[in-house]
This record gives C-alpha cells, structure tokens and sequence, in this order.
C-alpha cells in the first residue's frame, strides 16, 4: 500500500492509498463540519444539508444522480457526525472520474429545490419519530443533553420538526459557503486508484471552494454531571454513564482505550463476564470512548429487567472501580492484540481505509502509518493505563440517565455517585 498526501492551494487536501490488488476503489469527500458547528438557530441543518446533497443539481436530476452511479455498479452515500460530514462512493476503478464528478457536483451546484427540499423535511421527521420509539436511541439523546447542557455538542443531530420548518434554500446554501471551505475539506480515495490522477480530478471539480478556513466550533466544556430518571412503559430498562475523557490528540488516548476494551469491549471483558456471565442481568452491556477534538466521552450502555437495575449499577460501579487497581499484564496484551486487529482489518476494506486516511488528516493534519500507531498501541503499559482510569474516574462527576419503568430506576442512578470523585479518591489513593 502507498500513501501519497497532496494540498491544493485552495487548502483541500487530496490523499490516497494505491492498493493495487483491487479493483474497485473507495472514495468521498470528508468535511470538519458537523452538529456542533450549529448555531441555535441551526440546530439540524448539517443532517438536512448531507440529506439534500443526492436531490439535484443545476446539472442533474437527483434520479440522475442516483441513475449514473447505479449504471456503473456503484453506490452513493453520506453521513452526519458531530464534527464531520462525509460524501463517499464505492465504484470499479475505471469509474473513479464518474464518482469525483458527482460528488463535485452535488456540493459545488446544489439545487435545493423547494419541492424536494419539503419532501426531505418530512423524511427526517419521520427519522426523529423512528429514534423516538428506539430507547436505546433516547437514553443517548438524554445522556448527551446532560454532559453537554446548553451547547450543540449535546443536542441531536437531527433536529427537531420546529427546527427543521426554519430552513429553506437559502439556508443550505448560505451554511455550505460557511463551513464548506478548502481547508477544512479532504478527498480521500483507497483502493484501485492512482494518485496523480485523482488529484487532476479534484484540482478541476472542486476549483469552486473558497480558500479562507471555516470558523471554528464553539469550545464542548463538559458538564457538572448528575443523574436522570427518564420514565417509559418499557420491558427494559437502559442505563447509561457517561464521565468526561480525552480529546483525539491525547497522548494518554491509546491507554484509556485499551482501559475500554478489557472494562468493556468484549466477551472476555470484565464487564460481560461478571455481569451477563456470571450474573445473567443482561444481553448487551458495552463501554465506549469517543474522542473528539477538545473533549472525549468516556461511556458505558445496558439494559435490564427493570427490578434487577439497582444491582446492575452498583455491580457496574463495583467492576470499574476495582479494575483500575486490579488491571493484569494478561488483560492489557488481550485489549491491545484486538486494538491491533481492529487496525489491521480495517485496511482490508478500502472503504475503511479511506474513512481513516480522511479522520487522520482532519485531526492530525497528515496520515499516521500502520507502524506509527501499531507503536503507540505496543507503548501501552499497565502503568500507563492504570494512570489514565485514575484520571478519568477523578476529572468529573458521572452524568447517569436511566430509561424505563418501575421504582428501582432511582436506585440504581444513585448507585452511580460511586464514582464521584471524592469516592473515587478515597478508593484509589
């Protein structure tokens, strides 16, 4: 595989990786704009923006769009995220001109036409009804809201229907000259592709974009925590906790992740083990940390029998406060060989690799190479890792949401002030 990284003047940074036992490619077009670059007034648009990009141009029809693609045996697609906006194809190599094209096309000549525009409307607002009736869905949107109060980084990116009814053309068009700048734009392409030539592609379609950067977000300050009991006739109740973690460019990062897996990325993590396996409370129990440019949520999600709640949490709690003093050499070389898996499957999808190509260009400024992060991963220690959960259990007090029914929902988001800091530094010192 070869990497080759070029910057046009407008600031659009072009990067590839030339995988020649390929024949198709993966390719789009990664923008730093996401819902935390919504103003108030905003609230949504970034997801309604990436939903009209297939509805027409002043060239095609959005069934042309989807037509030419679909000819050629290709498939179009695009994601909203909180700090990113991603327009991606999956084509054969001979079509990789095909696909700059249109993904050119439906940033650089919008339509936006009132009709679609409409329809569109409507669509997302049968999405926040369809996230409405998923608890998994609401218990995020209400744990977001308290570890984030008042900033866009804790509202949902699909807006609300009195929000969505604010926005016309010329809002689309107008947030797209914002935020949709050169510099903050990356072509990635993986796959069948050829460096030179898809830079000759992009220098020619994507001459338009303006060459001043895009205003920076609002700074996320974590919240003050707390806890919130979110009342549904369910079968289950879900809980979540959530504690403030580390930003992407960390240097601590790697170790809290490999801190993650062995708590709760896995079969053989502590919590699957003692909670599902030992204990039967549950079907689905997992932590997560998702790191973003100047915060980090460090997160854990289950659900259960709403009487077996209360246990729930206060096995949780239990599990996390002892793996920070207890962690073995065992659990962290398991945690890291499958954060080196994870790695190294990925670069066996080109659509994968050039998702990571683009991330790493937008957070780090140029692409990190497979022995640059396998190093970090293998600099991982006991120490290290130790060090980061006492960090993590110590910098804010838990945000806890419960969703469900019956009395033990308050119990068991009382249990969580086991890891408030104080207790916390009672336990660990």
């Amino acid at each position: 595989m070869s990497v080759d990284v070029t910057k046009l003047p407008s600031g659009l940074t072009v990067v590839t990786d030339t995988m020649p036992h390929l024949e198709t490619a993966a390719l789009g077009v990664w923008t730093g704009v996401g819902g935390r670059d919504e103003k108030p007034n905003e609230h949504g648009i970034s997801h309604l923006l990436e939903h009209m990009a297939f509805k027409g141009t002043t060239t095609r029809s959005a069934r042309e769009i989807a037509e030419e693609i679909e000819a050629v045996g290709g498939d179009l697609n695009a994601a909203t995220g909180v700090e990113t906006t991603a327009y991606y194809a999956r084509v054969m190599k001979a079509d990789v001109p095909l696909a700059l094209d249109v993904l050119s096309d439906i940033l650089s000549n919008p339509n936006f036409a009132a009709d679609e525009l409409e329809r569109e409307k409507s669509v997302i607002e049968q999405e926040i009804g369809a996230a409405q009736d998923t608890p998994d869905d609401v218990v995020f949107e209400h744990l977001n809201e308290l570890c984030y109060p008042d900033q866009p980084m804790g509202r949902s990116l699909l807006g609300t229907p009195e929000t969505l009814k604010r926005f016309n053309g010329d809002s689309l068009h107008g947030y797209l000259a914002t935020h949709y700048r050169g510099p903050n734009m990356v072509v990635a392409a993986a796959g069948a592709v050829e460096h030179k030539a898809v830079v000759a592609e992009v220098e020619r379609r994507f001459a338009s974009f303006d060459a001043a950067p895009a205003p920076k977000p609002q700074a996320a300050k974590f919240g003050k925590g707390g806890s919130k009991v979110v009342h549904r006739d369910l079968e289950q109740a879900h809980l979540t906790l959530a504690l403030e973690g580390l930003p992407q460019t960390d240097r601590s990062l790697f170790s809290l992740q490999v801190f993650t897996h062995l708590i709760g990325g896995g079969m053989s993590s502590r919590l699957f083990q003692e909670v599902r396996e030992k204990r039967g409370l549950c079907y689905s129990i997992y932590a997560f940390h998702a790191p973003y440019a100047d915060t980090g949520f460090f997160g854990l999600y289950t659900g259960t029998d709403p009487s077996d709640a209360p246990e729930m949490m206060e096995v949780v709690v239990d599990v996390i406060n002892e793996a920070v003093e207890t962690l073995t050499d065992t659990e962290i070389a398991r945690a890291k060989a499958q954060m080196k898996a994870g790695l190294l499957m990925a670069l066996e999808s080109c659509s994968a690799r050039a998702e990571q190509l683009a991330r790493h260009i937008l957070v780090y400024g140029r692409p990190q190479s497979v022995a640059e992060l396998m190093a970090r991963i293998d600099a991982v220690s006991i120490e290290s890792t130790r060090d980061v959960a006492r960090d993590i259990l110590t910098r804010s007090r838990p945000a806890v949401v419960a969703l469900g029914s019956g009395r033990g929902l308050d119990t068991a988001v009382a249990f969580a002030e086991g890891l408030t800091p104080s207790k916390a530094k009672i336990l660990l010192h």
